[in-house]
C-alpha cells in the first residue's frame, strides 16, 4: 500500500512540475497571442515574421525550434533525431536572446548532452552554447547547435539540416548557404527579425517574394498584437518616437529614405483568396504592354457595392503581341469571360499602343484588335489623380476596403508592396506595370455613389449570400 502511495505522490508531483512548465503555459491561457499561432499553424517551408521590438516574435522562433526538436510540434508532421541550427548574429546576441529564450523553454530533464564554446555546463545561461542535444519523444534525439553569422559562410558548410531558425536578418551569403543546408532534406528556413537596415534582399526575397516561390510566407507583428504589454506603456512609447522609428520598431515594417505610394496596402486585408466570381461582376482587363519590359494584364470585377476584385494576371515579357493575344484568350475561356456584341474580350491599354513604329506597320492597339481583343486607348493617364484614385479604394473615407486582390496576381501584389515615390514627387518607374494598368482601370470607374443606386433588392440578397459563401 505504501508503494503505491510513495507511487502516487510521485506522479502528481510530476504532473504539478510540468504544469509550470513555460512552454506548457505558451498561448495556453487568458491570453492568447494571435500572430504567433498563426506563424506556428503556416506550413510554408520558408516563413518569416517581420516584427517590432518586444513583439513576441523572437519568443516564436523559440518555441518553434524546441516544438520541432523535442517532436511535439502541435501544427506539423513531427519527427525522430532533428538536426538543426538557431543563427544570431553575434556569439554575445546568441547568449542575450536566443539561447536565453531556448533554455526558458527546455526541461532541464530532456537535456542529454551540452557543448560549450565559452563557460560552464553547470551555468548553461551564462556561457555561449556550440550546441544541445535533447531528448526526442519518439525515442531519439535532436540536436540544436548555435551559430553566429560573425563566424562568416565557411562555417555554415557541410552539414544536412532539418531546420534553420535566424534570430534577426542574416546576411545574403550565409542565408543562401543555409537554404542549402535543408535541401536534401526538404528542410524547413524560418526568420524572427526587426526590419532595421532598410530595403535589404530579405526585402525582395520574402516581403516581396520575387521569385513567386509557393512556399514563402511571412506576418507582420506589432506591440498591439502582443497582449502581455501594458497598453498605457505602449502609448507612451508610441509618443516618444518618430514615424521613421515607428515603422520599424512597432510595426516591424520595412522602409527606406523615401515613401512607399500606397502604404494603405495591408496583404491581410487586401490579398484574398479566389472565389468564383458571378458573371454579371465581371467588367473589363486592363493592359500595360511591354515588349521587353513585361507586358501586364489584369481582370477586373466589380460586385453590386462598388468594391473591386483583381481576379487573374498573365504578366510576361519578351514575346509579342501575337503570343500575348494568345494567352489572354486562353485564359478568359478558362475564367468564362463575358465578350462584346462581336464577340471579342474587351480592354482598357495605354494611349501609346496606338503609336506606329518602323518595326511594324500596324499599332499595337490594332494588333490586339486583329487578334480577338478590343482595346479602349482612352485611358486617364494622369499619375497624380490616378494614384489618389487608387488609394481611396484601398481605403475608404469611411475607413473600409473597396480594392481586393487574388492571391494568386502575385505580380501586382509584389508591384503594389514595392511603389516609391522617387525625389521628385513621382513614383519610381521600376516594376511598375501593374501599378499603371491598375490605375487606368481605377480611373475608369464611376463614383462609388452612382454604382450603389443600381443595386436592387434580390441583388442585395445575393450579394449577401456569396459573402457567406466565401466566409465558409
Amino acid at each position: 500500500m505504501n508503494d503505491i502511495k510513495t507511487k502516487l505522490a510521485e506522479i502528481e508531483n510530476e504532473i504539478s512540475r510540468r504544469k509550470k512548465l513555460k512552454l506548457n503555459c505558451y498561448n495556453n491561457g487568458d491570453k492568447i497571442h494571435k500572430k504567433q499561432l498563426e506563424f506556428h499553424k503556416c506550413q510554408k517551408r520558408n516563413r518569416w515574421v517581420f516584427g517590432g521590438n518586444r513583439s513576441g516574435k523572437t519568443e516564436c522562433g523559440a518555441v518553434e525550434t524546441v516544438w520541432l526538436a523535442r517532436g511535439i510540434h502541435p501544427y506539423r508532421q513531427n519527427k525522430k533525431n532533428v538536426s538543426c541550427w538557431v543563427v544570431s548574429l553575434s556569439n554575445q546576441v546568441q547568449r542575450d536572446v536566443a539561447q536565453q529564450k531556448i533554455l526558458s523553454y527546455l526541461d532541464p530533464t530532456w537535456i542529454s548532452d551540452v557543448s560549450m564554446l565559452s563557460g560552464k555546463k553547470t551555468s548553461l545561461e551564462y556561457g555561449v552554447i556550440d550546441y544541445i542535444t535533447i531528448k526526442n519523444v519518439f525515442g531519439g534525439t535532436s540536436k540544436i547547435g548555435f551559430k553566429s553569422c560573425e563566424a562568416g559562410r565557411e562555417k555554415f558548410q557541410g552539414t544536412s539540416l532539418d531546420f534553420v531558425w535566424f534570430d534577426e536578418e542574416p546576411p545574403k551569403d550565409i542565408y543562401d548557404e543555409c537554404k542549402m543546408r535543408v535541401l536534401d532534406k526538404k528542410g524547413e528556413i524560418f526568420g524572427t527579425m526587426t526590419p532595421l537596415k532598410g530595403l535589404t534582399f530579405i526585402y525582395d526575397e520574402i516581403y516581396l517574394n520575387k521569385h513567386g516561390s509557393d512556399e514563402v510566407w511571412c506576418t507582420f507583428m506589432e506591440w498591439a498584437d502582443n497582449p502581455y504589454l501594458d497598453k498605457n506603456e505602449v502609448d507612451e512609447m508610441t509618443s516618444t518616437l518618430s514615424q521613421d522609428a515607428l515603422d520599424s520598431r512597432r510595426y516591424g515594417r520595412f522602409s527606406s529614405s523615401v515613401g512607399l505610394v500606397y502604404p494603405e496596402f495591408d496583404p491581410s486585408v487586401h490579398v484574398i483568396d479566389p472565389f468564383d466570381i458571378p458573371p454579371e461582376w465581371q467588367d473589363v482587363m486592363s493592359i500595360d504592354p511591354g515588349l521587353n519590359n513585361p507586358l501586364s494584364c489584369h481582370w477586373y470585377a466589380v460586385d453590386y457595392d462598388g468594391n473591386i476584385y483583381v481576379v487573374d494576371e498573365h504578366y510576361d515579357k519578351g514575346k509579342d503581341i501575337y503570343w500575348h493575344a494568345d494567352k489572354i484568350k486562353q485564359k478568359c475561356q478558362r475564367l468564362n469571360w463575358h465578350t462584346d456584341s462581336f464577340g471579342k474580350y474587351v480592354s482598357l491599354i495605354d494611349s501609346a499602343a496606338n503609336q506606329r513604329t518602323l518595326a511594324s506597320s500596324k499599332s499595337v492597339a490594332e494588333l490586339f484588335c486583329e487578334n480577338g481583343i478590343t482595346v479602349n486607348t482612352k485611358v486617364n493617364k494622369d499619375v497624380f489623380s490616378g494614384i489618389n484614385r487608387v488609394k481611396g479604394y484601398l481605403m475608404s473615407a469611411e475607413g473600409k476596403p473597396r480594392l481586393f486582390i487574388f492571391r494568386h496576381c502575385i505580380n501586382m501584389i509584389r508591384e503594389i508592396k514595392s511603389y516609391w515615390w522617387s525625389e521628385n514627387d513621382m513614383p519610381k518607374k521600376i516594376d511598375d506595370h501593374s501599378m499603371d494598368e491598375l490605375r487606368y482601370y481605377v480611373c475608369s470607374r464611376p463614383e462609388a455613389t452612382k454604382q450603389s443606386k443600381q443595386k436592387t433588392t434580390i441583388q442585395k440578397d445575393k450579394d449577401t449570400l456569396l459573402r457567406r459563401l466565401r466566409c465558409k
